[in-house]
């Protein structure tokens, strides 16, 4: 007996046993596990409309710039980046990013800047650096859900603030307040914003940076889609708007240069009062040594691409972006059951869904479903922002697919729009005592 068991303990010690770490298991994606479990079935006889997709360049309407192009053929023809960079990038890629992020009343040094792989990867080392598990983040609802995959694979708590969608998205100042504890380590703002496509103004993000200075918590600003914004509107940079709160703003290439592959970021140390001090700078150094620096080549072409882009480019994508998101607002506004908001920047756009007038449908995921299986339009769900009874369209297609799919949405709507649902057949309800009567067996003639 013994040596029975003996023997299983020494097989048992001989097996492999090899799991995913804790970071591994708690890291998920919302947006793909909600995705994953809806049922997408387009209509066969209707090419598919994919209003979901982020990647501005995927349609092939937008595309960077010829002086863009050129920069990174210099680069790689020089043969003078294909080595590794210093962690956090080269002096004169630095130099560059702290010129173009400069303007009146801020002036940023090359010190301050750290080159990351895509702004993601400076929204991971911002939230790496400033938490610790247990602690908390605050993020926008809706909000990009980027921000808390990122934190809770950390064992980062999040809780989230609400947005007003009747304010144009503004903040929910109070509802700010409320959420922050003494677990709170940062508090994200996104602006403009992915997915309600606001703009913020200086008295609005004034106001923002009051609560943060009121409870002494610091600030990540993803400004992933800095000046993209719509005539009428200007955008703030939130550092721009206050020399007290110490403020990790996030930017790269991505959206406004239209290079999302190109995997360009930064973060931008802003520290008028040194209350970061070193340990911050030291700690994001030490972040950015985990994945050895950013393309080196894309750094190479970085001054050039910041300094020679024209401004009539970066003017002919908001207009684009502009007369779609302008033409989608004044459709789906003459649809009843629909609300949108108009966004003033960004690239997508929010619709309420009247769930109320679409009676056969339990929610924005089936209706989403059902979009897709009857007239292959396919938008993302609120429930991917957090935030379910809405819709978030991307306005980077080309003009016809834009019109093409409201139409389609019309139709759809038009369709189900009060539609009664229909009742599985049951026996009908009678008396007691006529169902005696009738199941009684007749008397004989």
């Amino acid at each position: 007996l013994e040596t029975g068991r003996e023997r299983k303990m020494e097989q048992k010690q001989h097996q492999w046993s090899v799991g995913a770490s804790s970071i591994a298991r708690n890291t998920h994606n919302p947006i793909r596990a909600i995705v994953e479990n809806m049922r997408i079935e387009p209509n066969l006889d209707k090419h598919m409309i994919a209003l979901s997709i982020g990647d501005p360049t995927v349609f092939g309407n937008l595309s960077p710039p010829t002086e863009v192009i050129e920069a990174l053929h210099e680069s790689v023809q020089s043969q003078r980046y294909n080595g590794y960079a210093p962690a956090s990038g080269y002096k004169e890629a630095r130099e560059a990013v702290a010129k173009y992020s400069s303007c009146s009343g801020l002036q940023v040094s090359p010190e301050d800047v750290v080159l990351c792989s895509g702004c993601s990867c400076s929204i991971d080392l911002c939230i790496t650096v400033l938490a610790n598990p247990g602690q908390t983040i605050l993020v926008p609802c809706p909000g990009f859900s980027i921000y808390r995959t990122l934190a809770e694979g950390l064992g980062i708590n999040v809780k989230t603030y609400q947005l007003l969608p009747d304010q144009d998205w503004e903040i929910d100042l109070d509802d700010l307040d409320r959420q922050i504890d003494r677990d709170t380590v940062a508090i994200v703002i996104n602006n403009p914003s992915n997915p309600c496509g606001s703009v913020y103004s200086a008295e609005h993000l004034t106001a923002v940076l009051q609560v943060a200075k009121h409870h002494r918590v610091p600030i990540i600003a993803d400004e992933i889609y800095e000046h993209l914004v719509f005539p009428g509107h200007k955008y703030h940079s939130l550092a721009s708007l206050s020399t007290e709160v110490p403020i990790l703003s996030c930017s790269g290439l991505t959206k406004r240069f239209l290079t999302p592959g190109w995997r360009m970021g930064w973060i931008i140390i802003h520290d008028r009062n040194n209350i970061f001090g070193d340990e911050i700078r030291k700690g994001l150094q030490n972040l950015s040594m985990r994945i050895i620096g950013s393309n080196t080549l894309v750094q190479g072409a970085l001054p050039k691409i910041l300094s020679d882009t024209p401004e009539s480019f970066f003017n002919n994508t908001i207009n684009t972006l502009q007369t779609n998101a302008t033409l989608a607002f004044k459709m789906l506004s003459e649809i009843p059951g629909l609300k949108p908001t108009m966004p003033q920047g960004a690239m997508y756009m929010m619709v309420g869904i009247d769930m109320n007038q679409f009676p056969a449908m339990s929610s924005t995921l089936e209706f989403v479903e059902k979009l897709v299986s009857e007239e292959s339009v396919f938008c993302l769900p609120g429930e991917c922002f957090g935030y379910p009874g809405y819709i978030r369209l991307v306005i980077t297609v080309p003009e016809p697919e834009i019109q093409e799919a409201c139409q389609r949405i019309s139709l759809f709507c038009g369709r189900h729009y009060n539609e009664v649902l229909q009742p599985l057949p049951l026996l009908k309800a009678q008396p007691f005592s006529l169902m005696i009567a009738v199941n009684q067996p007749r008397a004989s003639p």
